[in-house]
């Protein structure tokens, strides 16, 4: 009889110790590559039984966002919890699911139907912190699919292309504000005149957008935007041309700390404040040409979307495009060359770009196959590495060669 309470006893202990949730309260930190960059997560969870609540702390780069872990379940060694954030007019979810284990907790995180990737959650330091780049990029490199298509049209750029070299001339870089009627307030943006620019002549005009994470001034400090351009110049290499670089975000007091829900429409509401303010600007303050074969638009990531909305949409404005690794707010392309025989008329040069370590090349390799199928001349260039800027850099190396040339 005593044998049998005990095994009772015993077998009540183990179920209870086997439905019981670990008690996962407290802060988890993570840093994990991603398509937007390194992001940081600190996470809080709190738990009052089986109840486990949670918030976090996401950053990426100088931007922060406040982050509501909504359905969180903890059962044994298992947990599962999802976030959502607004991009432009819609709600993407981010679901983790995985398990625990000590102070560390393994998820996948899914974000929508963009990328996946596998992040560690450690009580304390950043995790991967001793992991190396290339070896996160090998960790998630089986989530990007390439196909024979995806290759380079054209080697790198050499040693030192980017950087200032004796003896070549440079071109002058000023920061322009300007009344912004579609913004309602004044604006910056960062202006790139060409060596030895002389008011004699009418020059050809790059518009140049910058990513999510940056602002106008980015392009020459992190891009080396001017030296690269100088070089080029002065090598022969391309068109003596002025380089405008807006900041992509139409809201007043908005910067790369903002929530990234608040940024989207800023981004999107850009394209006005293009059309009408920074072109007329341009056009009346500096020696430019005027017709669409003379006016180009590149960007990259946040950018680069916006370049190929802004610029096949408005192919009566540009005859040059540029999109390198376009983020996910780039509209279908379906939707933007709805009449592929009549874009194919207007369009001078279409170049499409990203790394072959992007999470992001599904965008881009969509337009390719979208072009391909209906015929319209474009270039695609699968260029060596993630979503950082030596891929974009190499871009712009490359395309302003191309550019405005019969």
């Amino acid at each position: 009889m005593l044998h049998k309470l005990t095994s009772s006893l015993l077998m009540l202990f183990m179920a209870a110790a086997i439905t019981h949730a670990a008690d996962i309260s407290g802060k988890w930190r993570s840093s994990f590559d991603t398509q937007i960059g390194m992001q940081k997560y600190t996470f809080d969870f709190k738990q009052d039984s089986e109840i486990v609540t949670g918030t976090a702390v996401a950053e990426v780069g100088e931007m922060k966002r406040d982050v509501e872990l909504k359905d969180v379940k903890v059962e044994g060694d298992a947990i599962s919890f999802y976030e959502t954030i607004q991009f432009q007019d819609n709600e993407i979810r981010i679901d983790y699911t995985g398990k625990f284990k000590g102070d560390e907790i393994s998820l996948t995180r899914k974000v929508g139907d963009f990328a996946t990737e596998e992040i560690t959650l450690k009580r304390g330091d950043f995790s991967n912190s001793d992991e190396k780049p290339q070896e996160r990029r090998a960790r998630r490199a089986p989530e990007i699919q390439l196909g024979p298509d995806d290759k380079a049209a054209f080697p790198s750029a050499p040693e030192g292309f980017d950087k200032v070299r004796d003896g070549v001339p440079q071109g002058h870089i000023e920061t322009v504000e300007y009344d912004s009627k579609s913004a309602g307030y004044t604006r910056r943006m960062v202006v790139y005149t060409p060596p030895m620019y002389v008011i004699e002549k009418d020059y050809p005009v790059l518009y140049l957008l910058h990513g999510i994470g940056d602002i106008e001034a980015d392009w020459t400090r992190k891009g080396n935007a001017a030296t690269i351009l100088d070089n080029l110049i002065a090598d022969k290499k391309v068109e003596p041309m002025i380089v405008v670089m807006p900041n992509g975000r139409a809201a007043e007091d908005m910067t790369p700390q903002t929530p990234w829900g608040e940024q989207f429409s800023a981004f999107a509401a850009f394209e006005q404040d293009l059309l009408q303010d920074v072109i007329p600007t341009i056009e009346r303050e500096y020696q430019v040409k005027t017709n669409r074969e003379h006016r180009a638009i590149a960007g990259l990531s946040m950018g680069g979307g916006q370049t190929l909305n802004f610029g096949l949409g408005n192919l009566d404005t540009f005859a040059w495009i540029g999109g390198f690794s376009s983020a996910p707010n780039t509209k279908p392309v379906e939707e933007l060359i709805p009449d592929p025989k009549e874009a194919a008329k207007k369009i001078k040069l279409l170049w499409i770009s990203c790394g072959d370590q992007d999470g992001l090349i599904n965008i881009s390799q969509a337009y390719h196959a979208y072009l391909k199928e209906n015929n319209i001349k474009h270039i695609w260039h699968v260029d060596s590495g993630g979503h950082t800027w030596p891929v974009w850099k190499n871009d712009l190396y490359l395309l302003t060669q191309l550019l405005f040339k019969k």
